[in-house]
């Protein structure tokens, strides 16, 4: 009777949490409660008395077989755990068509096929990261590896689902906060880890426990620590390194010995980065009831971190050290519906985050952030029928953020979104299928200091083909409209970006940014051979693109963002081959490659592209031990903005190993890295502080992993 009442009471708040929102698909495999038939033919988990009890599943991976997710990648298993970093664009870097902005050891954001900022969503469970890091590149991602199962990286028409403006492609991290299954007994997963480049030393742990029939708790708590990371040569690039020698010379010449002392220090400076140390823990809970009939869990999480910002040398704002001391609470809500005939379910999503940092230079607080935010989604699966399949949902965000300092480059403002969305996909037959997605969202940005109000009707599109010519082989076009909104700091800035070292002013003026894109894909998969080549071509008549003006501010150049047609095409690719087998053991062969060409029409390279990147890698399995290899070679970046430095080319040798001591599926993971073996010195093109933060040098890692 307490079970059943239980049942009916969660049963009531799912319904009336109809309209708090929903994260990505989550195809509910819950077992029905005794003495209820099986639904899709499932049996039911809850077994008679005395037999053994099976386990509910909840969603343990989004179902993302729409064609329209045809170019996604996925970071996940071991390799997650490899590339564990405290930010998410260090942790997704390899993968093709994916760079990072590398402002910082302490602070990554992912750059996509050239995009970043405010044309990337980076999601957790299809739920913004409720943060300011998408308001400049010093600003960290509020992210927490430990909790995540696995990263996918999403292009094409699917980034409708996320919002218009994600016209460079979304990131999303299934989080496994929020228990998505009742475990048998309790379940805990630690894992510790040290890379000797930064000295970065991480401890972690996670707890699931089942409390009842239908009910588990998770607990979590992460915690991570580096120096002052250490580099390959030089720390200042170059040109850098030249102007502050010639800055050195004037002070000689003009009697200040000891500041041309200083300065021809910098120059000449190796080793370490100077203020790139990091710290961050966090802490995590959820709950979850789960049954047939779907499903409700709440989360919380406390993050706090705080990293140093490499300041360039030679200007004014690098007498002290600049360090940035950041936390968030966030409340996560995640539920399901789930249903028999045309519709499968009702999935439910929704984040509360409350979120501030401070600047500090040295011991001084500086600049403020305080922000607090939510987003709300709620998507309607409909049952394949036919061929046909879909969903449908409703989207909402709220999020206001003040800026207090003397860096304040943008008032006091607040940012609302409501959204309606669609994807459809039906197959035609004889291997054709076709996809059509349509979004409509309203958009508000408003700053009551300088009573400025504006809305945006945004409409964006896609359709997309694709056949089967023979078995294995797929071949695909896709079209997307995009339209977004410009961000509050594109209409309103008009003060000193530390981070981008300039003085910046937006236009309140600035109508939507919509693009039109075109998509053509080739997939082959079958025995030992896998391919997957994918080319893009998107066209936007009005880029926001901030442009220098020639003139300076307390001596920084002043850019004012503008509207520009602009263009963007290239690349990605990426083959797999299993070239030898034997018994209980394999080698495979890799290869990959990408590259973007993105121009600001009538005037010039758009800002930090990354370069043509070849990538090489072998691989041989005998049985829980795995042995690996690659050879990253980046191309000279000489295709630059006004007032950029070109990027010299590097190449880098990384070898993993991973061994299962007790089994595959034994509770052990055993990994070992070594980054950037031959110890070069690489800077990435698409990062703001590539003249003064290298990426780091020789990088031996050690991982350990113990889940029972």
């Amino acid at each position: 009777m307490i079970a059943e009442s239980l049942s009916r009471t969660i049963t009531a708040l799912l319904a009336c949490s109809a309209l708090a929102g929903s994260g990505l698909p989550e195809t509910a495999l819950a077992a029905p409660v005794p003495d209820t038939p099986a639904i899709d033919g499932h049996d039911n988990a809850h077994a008679a008395a005395g037999e053994e009890p099976a386990e509910i599943v909840v969603a343990g991976h989004p179902p993302v077989d729409f064609s329209l997710l045809a170019s996604s990648a996925t970071l996940e298993g071991d390799q997650l755990v490899a590339e564990m970093r405290g930010q998410v664009g260090e942790m997704l870097a390899k993968l093709p068509g994916v760079s990072a902005t590398s402002f910082a050891p302490g602070v990554s954001r992912p750059v996509l096929r050239g995009f970043d900022g405010d044309r990337i969503r980076v999601l957790v469970d299809g739920i913004g990261s409720v943060d300011a890091s998408s308001v400049s590149a010093d600003h960290a991602v509020v992210f927490d590896p430990l909790t995540v199962d696995h990263i996918d990286v999403v292009h094409g028409p699917a980034v409708l689902l996320f919002g218009g403006q994600a016209i460079g492609g979304a990131v999303n991290a299934l989080d496994k906060r929020i228990p998505r299954k009742v475990p048998l007994a309790i379940e805990v997963t630690a894992l510790a880890g040290f890379g000797s480049a930064a000295e970065e030393r991480t401890l972690g742990a996670a707890i699931d426990v089942p409390v009842a029939d239908r009910l588990a708790v998770h607990f979590d708590a992460n915690w991570r620590k580096s120096g002052d990371v250490r580099v390959g040569g030089p720390v200042n690039a170059p040109a850098l390194r030249q102007e502050l020698l010639a800055d050195a010379d004037e002070h000689r010449a003009d009697g200040e010995a000891a500041e041309a002392a200083e300065l021809e220090a910098i120059a000449r400076l190796t080793g370490r980065v100077p203020n790139s140390a990091a710290r961050s823990h966090t802490l995590g809970a959820g709950i979850a009831f789960i049954d047939a009939g779907g499903n409700l869990g709440l989360s919380v999480q406390r993050y706090d971190s705080r990293y140093g910002v490499p300041i360039r040398p030679g200007t004014a704002h690098d007498s002290l050290p600049v360090s940035i001391d950041l936390v968030q609470t966030r409340v996560d809500l995640r539920a399901a519906l789930n249903f028999a005939g045309l519709f499968e379910s009702l999935q439910l999503r929704g984040a509360y985050g409350d979120y501030s940092h401070v600047e500090l230079e040295g011991t001084e607080a500086g600049t403020r952030f305080d922000g607090n935010g939510y987003e709300m989604r709620a998507d309607l699966i409909q049952r394949n029928n036919g061929g046909w399949r879909g969903r449908s949902g409703i989207e909402v965000m709220h999020r206001k953020l003040a800026i207090d300092g003397l860096e304040a480059f943008a008032p006091d403002y607040m940012v609302g979104r409501f959204g309606v969305f669609t994807l459809q996909s039906i197959e035609l037959g004889k291997g054709i299928e076709a996809e059509l997605a349509g979004r409509y969202e309203h958009a508000t940005v408003r700053s009551n200091p300088v009573a400025f109000r504006r809305t945006f009707n945004l409409w964006s599109g896609a359709a997309g083909l694709s056949w089967v010519p023979a078995e294995g082989w797929k071949l695909g076009a896709n079209i997307i409209r995009g339209a977004r909104a410009p961000a509050p700091e594109e209409l309103l800035s008009d003060g000193l970006h530390a981070a981008t070292q300039a003085y910046e002013t937006g236009d309140p003026t600035f109508t939507a940014e919509t693009s039109t894109g075109y998509e053509v894909y080739l997939r082959y998969n079958r025995g030992p051979i896998s391919l997957s080549l994918t080319g893009y071509h998107s066209e936007f008549p009005r880029f926001i693109a901030a442009r220098p003006t020639g003139a300076e501010i307390d001596g920084l150049p002043v850019f004012r963002y503008a509207q520009l047609p602009a263009r963007f095409q290239g690349f990605e690719m990426a083959a797999e081959f299993e070239a030898l087998q034997w018994d209980n053991g394999t080698l495979t062969l890799d290869i990959s490659a990408d590259y973007t060409h993105a121009q600001l029409k009538g005037t010039g390279p758009v800002p930090r592209i990354p370069p043509l990147r070849l990538r090489g890698g072998a691989e041989i399995r005998q049985g829980a031990l795995r042995l690996g290899g690659e050879v990253e070679w980046n191309q000279a970046q000489n295709r630059i903005a006004e007032f950029e430095a070109s990027v010299a080319g590097f190449t880098m040798v990384n070898l993993q190993a991973d061994w299962h001591p007790l089994g595959e599926d034994g509770p052990i993971t055993l990994l070992f890295a070594a980054n950037n073996v031959l110890n070069v010195n690489a800077r990435r093109a698409s990062s703001f502080t590539r003249e003064f933060v290298p990426l780091a040098g020789r990088d031996l890692r050690v991982t350990v992993k113990i889940s029972f």
